[in-house]
């Protein structure tokens, strides 16, 4: 199997399972991952996490014309926002999966530090997550606020809508976004609770001893 063709293969499994464990529903979400010439590999619009099919997944060339597959996903120009500002990327997931919104339409929730500091792993696969507002599905304006954080967060939250995560490849992308709406799943079954948060020096040492990027 070719490295294009292991790659469609492996966008559909990763599909498949989020959908399956209630991460996104319908026809909501979609991925996209660079191939090794430089091309780009995006679901089609309107098309099921539950049931991609390898053959129609939209393929771009290097140069950004397509060349292959169904219509890509509306949400196209905010994995070209990612690809542009965000070094390494080579991946990017977007879902909207039920607690991550849910905390987003809280009104204490932190615009520029989403996930409440609970537990380690979100600090370390995600940084600080920064929270946008809301944007209609589709609007090239959400690509324009990507793009004016200057790549400097690997994950944004689209509120009202759903989060949005880059990683250095497919899997990595999908575990950061696993683990971001993990957080926000804590964040809102202890919300009004008190819970013991991790202290801003606990937070700290995670960020020295991961290599954590933490934008001010």
């Amino acid at each position: 199997m070719s490295p294009e063709a292991s790659l469609r293969e492996s966008i559909c499994t990763f599909a498949h399972s989020l959908h399956a464990r209630g991460l996104t529903h319908g026809s909501t979400g979609n991925i996209s991952a660079r191939t090794e010439d430089g091309g780009l590999i995006v679901t089609p619009t309107g098309s099921s996490f539950l049931d991609l099919d390898p053959a129609r997944l939209t393929t771009f060339d290097a140069s950004g014309n397509q060349i292959c597959g169904d219509k890509p996903t509306k949400e196209l120009p905010l994995h070209r926002a990612f690809y542009e500002t965000r070094h390494g990327s080579g991946a990017i997931v977007h879902l909207h999966s039920c607690h991550s919104v849910a905390l987003s339409m809280m009104p204490d929730t932190d615009e520029d530090d989403f996930l409440p500091p609970l537990t380690p792993y979100p600090i370390m696969l995600l940084g600080r997550v920064k929270l946008l507002p809301f944007f209609v599905p589709g609007d090239p304006a959400i690509g324009d606020a990507i793009r004016g954080l200057a790549g400097k967060r690997s994950a944004v939250m689209l509120a009202n809508h759903g989060p949005v995560v880059s990683g250095k490849d497919l899997r990595a992308a999908v575990n950061a976004i696993e683990e971001l709406e993990a957080g926000a799943k804590l964040a809102m079954l202890t919300r009004g609770l008190q819970p013991r948060q991790l202290t801003d020096s606990d937070v700290q040492k995670i960020v020295t001893t991961f290599d954590v990027e933490w934008p001010d």
